[in-house]
């Protein structure tokens, strides 16, 4: 989140935190001689009728990158076939929070017949997110690496999961995994060969457009640095909290007259408190306003 670091229950995320990576290197271990069967045994063995979170260890070979993700499967009841495929949404954390403590939002969308993946971005490895302004090129190199992996993800999880619509997803991130995603449907991504160094290297865009072109629509919690698209092809919904503004550019001007995106505050909310540790009243409000917004 960049998370201003938060006090409330910080040393239970502390806790957590530690305890999913010593997990991810013994899931690690276990999972086969080489990296390359971690990756087919973790999504090979998704439980296809089992509807509680199925937490899973998923290997990007080219990056040597263990990414814990959990994954929550609809009931049978939505009937998820090839032909008629549900939806998807993604889920990214704010920085220093699991990808598992959004339950309320997580729990939301997989009771309405979506696929849910959370994103576990941060790991124990990755270098401190920048504290020193100007974020948008300070902090560069973490929403790339977020947003590498969300594509990452999604092309590895439609192989295992035909049933589900992996062309029109829904991304929704709190804080820096908000800007993670925007970041994702503004500047694209782009990929080193195993035989190119990062300064040799020729840029490899997600698409032909140059952006993730499978994003239908995008829900931020409170993000703060990166802009918006003003792209009418992506519906967007931000959540603001009252506590913090949003760096210049990164919400439109009413003059802008952008009909694709939505911003709506709410009153006395805390940036730090939009997850699953924050007031029941402000979830109760975060879950009533995206329900308004997808027509749940």
């Amino acid at each position: 989140m960049e998370l201003a670091l938060v006090s409330q229950g910080k040393s239970s995320y502390i806790f957590k935190y530690c305890t999913l990576i010593l997990l991810a290197v013994i899931l690690s271990v276990i999972a086969g001689n080489s990296v390359a069967n971690s990756l087919v045994n973790s999504m090979a063995q998704i439980d296809k009728a089992q509807v509680q979170p199925q937490s899973l260890l998923v290997v990007d070979t080219l990056r040597q990158r263990e990414v814990p993700i959990e994954l929550y499967l609809p009931e049978k009841s939505f009937a998820c076939h090839v032909d008629q495929q549900c939806p998807v949404m993604i889920i990214g954390s704010g920085y220093g929070l699991l990808h598992t403590d959004y339950q309320f939002i997580s729990q939301l969308f997989q009771q309405n017949g979506y696929l849910v993946v959370a994103i576990q971005h941060e790991l124990a490895t990755d270098p401190a997110l920048s504290r020193t302004p100007p974020f948008i090129q300070t902090r560069a190199e973490n929403w790339q690496r977020g947003a590498i992996t969300v594509d990452f993800i999604l092309q590895q999880s439609r192989q295992y999961l035909p049933e589900f619509d992996f062309e029109h997803v829904t991304l929704v991130g709190h804080s820096n995994g908000g800007d993670i995603s925007v970041w994702l449907a503004t500047q694209g991504i782009s990929l080193f060969s195993e035989s190119e160094s990062e300064s040799e290297s020729n840029l490899k865009p997600v698409s032909s457009t140059g952006y993730a072109d499978y994003i239908a629509r995008i829900i931020t919690l409170d993000h703060r640095r990166v802009p918006l698209p003003r792209n009418a092809n992506i519906t967007q919904l931000s959540i603001r909290a009252s506590d913090y503004p949003a760096d210049e550019g990164v919400l439109p001007l009413s003059s802008e007259q952008v009909t694709t995106i939505s911003v709506v505050t709410i009153k006395d909310a805390k940036h730090n408190d939009m997850n699953d540790y924050g007031p029941q009243w402000l979830k109760d409000e975060i879950v009533n306003i995206i329900s308004e917004h997808m027509q749940f």
